[in-house]
């Protein structure tokens, strides 16, 4: 029986410390995201059927110009997050479940009352940077793959085809605990094309009168 693989983590505990104390700071817009809804974010531009442009991203998430102390603070920061995102993309790419930056349970509270519903919250700022691309092709598909970071954003609470799934605490619980492995189903879906079909060998006429040269 083949072992789940332990989660991948996208950056050591200082670099995320680090990036937790300038997200908290005064230097950011009071809108802008948080580490856990920033990790959210990258980890849905890793999966993304195409990349978004960085200043797209980076705007989205600081909700304008920090007050960067520096240059080399700027660099810093902006390659933290960067590292995040291409950590996520190559841990994604050997078949690896990122590590997540909470415990995978919700215990009895509402996910939009948890980190879990912020991060989900963030993956989906993501999704909604380039729409039209996530739900291009198959958008039934598309639509049932993210179901569950919908469900636990506590975005579309009003959906009335959410309160279904909404109301499930259970059901809600089994998503939670498949973040990772969802997360690496939407990369194989968007990223992993499907292998093309072997073409079928052409069977050899028997030889036979019919296939004598004519004279």
């Amino acid at each position: 029986m083949q072992e789940t693989p332990l989660p991948y983590p996208l950056l050591d505990d200082d670099e995320l410390d680090r990036l937790d104390d300038f997200l908290d700071s005064e230097r950011v817009d009071a809108d802008a995201l948080d580490l856990v809804s920033a990790h959210g974010l990258l980890v849905a531009l890793a999966v993304a059927p195409r990349e978004v442009p960085a200043a797209t991203w980076v705007g989205e998430l600081f909700h304008g110009e920090p007050d960067f102390g520096s240059d080399i603070e700027r660099n810093e920061i902006l390659g933290l997050l960067e590292r995040l995102r291409r950590n996520a993309i190559e841990a994604l790419e050997h078949g690896q479940l990122p590590e997540l930056p909470f415990e995978l349970e919700l215990g009895g509270i509402a996910p939009e009352e948890t980190p879990i519903g912020d991060w989900c919250a963030g993956f989906m700022e993501g999704v909604f940077l380039d729409e039209g691309a996530w739900f291009q092709g198959n958008e039934e598909s598309a639509a049932t793959l993210l179901l569950p970071f919908m469900a636990l954003s506590g975005l579309f609470d009003d959906e009335p085809d959410m309160a279904e799934l909404i109301d499930d605490p259970l059901r809600l619980e089994r998503l939670v605990q498949q973040l990772p492995e969802l997360v690496l189903d939407l990369y194989l879906h968007y990223r992993v094309p499907p292998e093309a079909p072997k073409p079928t060998p052409r069977k050899k006429r028997p030889a036979g009168r019919g296939d004598k040269r004519r004279r």
